[in-house]
């Protein structure tokens, strides 16, 4: 049995409103960097790529960072340039249950001396295991630690379910 939280025209207001949240707290950067974390996060951010897009005349750069969920000592990749300097960068994901993910994608970004990392969820379960602030997100979600929260993907339509 699934129960949906969030249909496709909320993920989307929320999106609008995280873009929103990240132009206020970027008004002294000239580019704003969004790196989302693969696969849904990245589709997260993209959403919220679109809108900044629309609302400021900042340059909006996306990349994306790739985690091995089931091992990620070993594999984190990051498609961004360790040459380019920027000051603030916002990571993307799209469901925080322990903090894990986001702890280890941190620790990546700490590799290229930004003066400031943001964190961005669209749903924040509240069962963090990990020291990770989330400085701005859609919903806080109250579930049993054993339920799962998952966005779904199914032809360019996104939807949040509980199994």
């Amino acid at each position: 049995m699934k129960n949906q939280v969030l249909n496709h025209n909320k993920i989307i207001r929320i999106c609008n409103r995280l873009a929103y949240q990240i132009v206020e707290n970027s008004e002294s950067n000239n580019t704003i960097l969004i790196i989302g974390v693969k696969e849904k996060g990245l589709e997260i951010s993209k959403l919220i790529v679109d809108k900044l897009k629309k609302i400021c005349s900042n340059k909006v750069v996306l990349k994306s960072i790739q985690i091995d969920k089931n091992d990620p000592k070993n594999m984190i990749n990051c498609d961004l340039s360790i040459s380019k300097i920027y000051e603030k960068v916002f990571i993307v994901d799209d469901v925080l249950n322990t903090g894990k993910t986001l702890m280890y994608a941190i620790k990546k970004l700490l590799e290229y001396n930004f003066e400031n990392i943001k964190t961005v969820v669209l749903i924040d379960r509240n069962h963090k295991k990990f020291p990770v602030k989330v400085d701005f997100k859609g919903i806080s979600l109250s579930t049993n630690y054993d339920d799962t929260v998952k966005l779904i993907i199914e032809k360019n339509n996104l939807e949040a379910i509980i199994v």
